[in-house]
């Protein structure tokens, strides 16, 4: 009887041991902004503890970010099971004013998993080739910037139907984050050649000229080479973080393959200068 007791109050305190050392992350959201939740795998369920928290998610299609948005109140906690089984568990607060807005989870932050994972699939996944976590930032974060659909005014251009917009500008960690679309109202297919971005700077003197610099896009998301008609096409352009002076602008220049249908943007500082 005292050795069942013993081990009871061993088991007991071991438990409690777990419980305290276990500190949960804290994430804050309000009801004005969504804030992002980025995982290493596709979500399969979300939950919160209380209705003031709402934790939404594509149900139909599993995908690998869900947006968090809270209402005044206690706080509560949110609990996240992605498809390969990983459990995730969080503190969720409102907070009004938000410093953060995207979370990006590795699965290191994982609890546990809903099941035991075998031996030989921890060997076989640590056998695999890891795509480049930087490449994976930018590709999950892009398509959060794309089905956001949000925009900054109307900077468009146009020509012979073919209509080049800049829908939004978006800084991030080092990088810009331009969300662009092009739109063809023609009734021809649209090649794409290129699309570069360059900075142009006024030579100051007495011979006046201009001199562009031009600026390689760090990643591309969902470049399309052609747009067929009365089609478009929204992509993202990853570019390192930069500034312009009063005297500089950037330029975007958008070029058919095999035809005459370019289009030149001219993006002012204040564009720039005061992304999103």
């Amino acid at each position: 009887m005292r050795a069942t007791i013993l081990i009871f109050a061993i088991l007991i305190s071991a438990f409690a041991k777990a419980q305290t050392t276990t500190v949960l992350d804290t994430i804050y959201a309000n009801d004005t902004k969504n804030v992002a939740l980025f995982f290493p795998e596709p979500i399969r369920q979300g939950i919160t503890g209380s209705d003031n928290f709402v934790f939404t998610y594509n149900r139909e299609k599993e995908q690998y970010f869900g947006l968090l948005q809270a209402k005044p109140g206690k706080e509560s906690n949110l609990l996240v099971v992605n498809r390969n089984g990983s459990v995730f568990s969080y503190i969720v607060r409102y907070k009004k004013q938000l410093s953060k807005l995207n979370y990006f989870i590795p699965l290191s932050n994982s609890i546990g998993n809903e099941k035991p994972i075998k031996v030989d699939s921890i060997l076989a996944e640590s056998s695999e080739e890891r795509v480049d976590n930087r490449t994976y930032y930018y590709q999950q974060f892009c398509s959060y910037l794309l089905n956001r659909n949000q925009r900054i005014g109307r900077i468009k251009n146009r020509n012979e139907g073919i209509v080049l917009s800049v829908e939004n500008i978006v800084f991030d960690k080092e990088e810009l984050y331009f969300v662009i679309q092009i739109e063809n109202n023609s009734t021809l297919d649209y090649d794409l050649n290129f699309l570069n971005l360059s900075i142009e700077t006024r030579q100051k003197g007495k011979r006046k000229s201009l001199q562009r610099l031009y600026q390689r896009p760090i990643y591309k998301h969902n470049m399309p080479s052609k747009i067929k008609e009365n089609e478009k096409a929204r992509f993202v352009y990853v570019i390192s973080k930069f500034s312009l002076s009063d005297d500089r602008r950037a330029i975007l220049e958008l070029n058919e393959k095999d035809g005459e249908r370019n289009i030149e943007m001219k993006l002012s500082h204040r564009y720039i200068n005061n992304p999103d």
